[in-house]
């Protein structure tokens, strides 16, 4: 499959995007997310393909967070990794659209450590301080993740090793609410996209950025 261009600005020219999803409002959580994914072929540096997408925040990450208010040392990780993998459901080009109630990937094929994270300003800059806005940021290199990519998401891990996964065992739509999930690997956003092909030869990055 040939890899299209999407233009977008890059992360830090652009940070009001007006985009809203209707979820934040229902759930309490008052963010959004916006996700930059950015295909390059990996020995020349030429561009294949630039993505910019909203996400869904999923219904854990309230449990993530309220787990970390009332006992921020009775969990080592906070979002720390990227998952990337191919079982978005739907079709092709225009997969469903991803749900709250997610609670892993349906076909995870690599998970990678961030490589960066920075506060920002209001203008996009990068700032030492704390403010309400954060970027996340991985790069896959060639030959890693390589596949039809559809689906990603951020998780809280049990684990540092990437290796070593702790998913929760319900698949949407399965929702346990009587679940302890403190034994797994939290997916706090999911996003849904059509195909994006990465060939061995190609590295992309991605860039979540989390507004409060």
């Amino acid at each position: 499959m040939t890899l299209r261009k999407e233009k977008f600005k890059t992360p830090g020219n652009q940070v009001n995007l007006g985009l809203h999803l209707e979820h934040f409002e229902k759930s309490g959580i008052l963010a959004k997310g916006e996700v930059f994914i950015r295909v390059e072929d990996a020995s020349t540096g030429e561009l294949l393909q630039e993505l910019h997408k909203p996400n869904v925040i999923t219904s854990d990450a309230s449990i993530l967070a309220a787990i970390l208010f009332r006992d921020p040392a009775s969990r080592t990780h906070g979002f720390n990794m990227l998952a990337v993998g191919t079982g978005a459901t739907g079709s092709l080009l225009n997969p469903n659209a991803p749900d709250p109630a997610q609670r892993k990937l349906n076909s995870e094929i690599a998970r990678k450590p961030w490589s960066n994270v920075v506060f920002r300003d209001s203008l996009g800059n990068a700032v030492a301080i704390p403010t309400n806005i954060v970027d996340f940021t991985v790069t896959y290199d060639e030959g890693e993740a390589v596949g039809p990519l559809n689906e990603m998401g951020i998780l809280s891990t049990i684990s540092a090793n990437p290796l070593v996964k702790n998913q929760n065992p319900n698949t949407y739509p399965t929702r346990d609410t009587t679940l302890d999930v403190t034994q797994y690997d939290i997916l706090g956003n999911y996003l849904t996209f059509a195909i994006l092909a990465i060939p061995a030869t190609a590295r992309f990055s991605v860039t979540w950025r989390i507004t409060f």
